[in-house]
């Protein structure tokens, strides 16, 4: 699809005070500060388990990425209950917290995913967080107990005030039918729908053109041939007035990792939520590769 995609600002958002107050601290008051968000997850440990610290041992303390994310100046960090309860102290005001309120383990199957609740609105309120997060499994066969569920949390988090960022994932044995988890077709539905239940942020991979599996993806999706830059502006497009961050998935070079993250921003995203890219690496590379995203952040914005 050709043109180009606008990129939302936050005057953009009709939104509670509250949740305006903590979405422009989000937003300018923490990370490159001028409108683009640059977020550390690290909710992996809940997601995969220990494997994904392996490739560098001392990423299995939280601690490495709490201070990754002061001294590299994140706009915040993701992470669930007990790690936001036992670690922040030291780092309150420094580094914002995004609270995780639902999560599950990979030992299951994907075939029906369903993430169920860690967490509350009231908990993020209680640990002072600036938003929190919600995993939403697009297609899954468990996707009725799923749009209940985050309907309760989208309502407690309108009651608080508080920013709502959405995990928009296509999963469930139905999307692999349907060209996989990574189609154009899988990850524009996702985030049609995280925009249509009310995310004030979504969180996006980026689509992948596999010739093979897209046949099998419904019309027009199956015959759509577009280059990476035309498919990332039409999810985009696709969320709406909702900021959209791109996740950065598993670790690949600087090289590949820059040219995504320009990609991104090139194509209207609002910033990124990398995670294994920066803290599978030694601290040391881990704030020279930040730096370089929040340079390029700063081309961007307003």
């Amino acid at each position: 699809m050709k043109g180009t995609v606008s990129r939302p600002t936050l005057s953009d958002l009709d939104l509670s005070p509250g949740k305006r107050v903590r979405l422009h601290r989000l937003l300018y008051e923490h990370g490159p500060g001028n409108g683009t968000l640059l977020v550390l997850p690290i909710d992996q440990g809940l997601e995969h388990g220990p494997r994904d610290f392996f490739p560098n041992p001392d990423s299995a303390d939280p601690e490495f990425q709490f201070r990754l994310a002061k001294e590299g100046g994140y706009s915040g960090i993701a992470l669930h209950f007990g790690l936001a309860q036992k670690y922040l102290r030291g780092y309150e005001g420094d580094v914002p917290i995004i609270l995780k309120l639902n999560g599950k383990t990979e030992v299951p199957s994907d075939e029906e995913a369903f993430s169920p609740l860690t967490g509350a609105v009231t908990d993020a309120v209680r640990l002072g967080a600036d938003a929190v997060g919600y995993t939403l499994y697009v297609g899954s066969p468990a996707q009725d107990r799923d749009i209940a569920q985050f309907k309760d949390v989208r309502r407690q988090a309108e009651r608080y005030g508080m920013p709502l960022i959405v995990w928009a994932y296509p999963r469930g044995r139905d999307i692999e039918k349907k060209g996989g988890r990574n189609s154009l077709y899988a990850i524009d539905y996702a985030a049609r729908v995280a925009a249509e239940l009310g995310a004030d942020v979504i969180k996006l991979n980026l689509p992948v053109a596999n010739p093979e599996k897209d046949k099998n993806s419904p019309a027009p999706y199956k015959t759509i041939q577009w280059s990476p830059e035309e498919m990332v502006r039409q999810v985009i497009r696709s969320a709406g007035k909702a900021l959209v961050i791109i996740s950065g998935g598993e670790k690949m070079s600087d090289e590949e990792l820059l040219e995504k993250a320009r990609t991104s921003m090139e194509s209207g995203a609002t910033g990124f939520i990398f995670g294994r890219n920066l803290w599978q690496r030694p601290f040391p590379e881990a704030m020279k590769i930040t730096q370089q995203l929040k340079s390029l952040l700063k081309e961007f914005g307003s």
